[in-house]
């Protein structure tokens, strides 16, 4: 075989992976709400962090959830996939799932006071 047709066939492989092991939008959804609960704990005092863990136990992770399904909004561009958030009317990019991991976007811990301001203007 042509040198060529190798790198063709081994693009065509690794596109067929990528398709393949798109993580799915719940996958991508429960990686958020853990990331949340992350910040959430960071961004309170300790005196707080309690109130945090009785209300995530109460509640469990309905408040999360409901959170992401009405704010946010994944696309599924089959070789991978992204999961969006309008803040103050910028589109911001939160998570992006390929090969079957996901990556949350680093800056969403600074974004998180402006999404929770923006929340609260509602």
């Amino acid at each position: 075989m042509s040198k060529t047709r190798i790198i063709a066939l081994l693009g065509v492989a690794i596109l067929l992976g990528a398709i393949l092991s798109n993580p799915s939008e719940e996958k991508i959804k429960e990686e958020l709400i853990h990331q949340a609960k992350v910040i959430l704990k960071k961004q309170l005092d300790e005196e707080n962090q309690d109130v945090v863990a009785f209300g995530m136990a109460i509640f469990g992770d309905q408040v999360a959830q409901e959170f992401l399904s009405t704010y946010t909004y994944t696309q599924n561009y089959y070789v991978f996939s992204q999961t969006k958030m309008n803040v103050n009317g910028q589109e911001l990019v939160i998570a992006t799932g390929i090969f079957n991991q996901i990556w949350v976007n680093p800056n969403l811990e600074e974004k998180g006071g402006q999404i929770l301001k923006a929340l609260k203007d509602r």
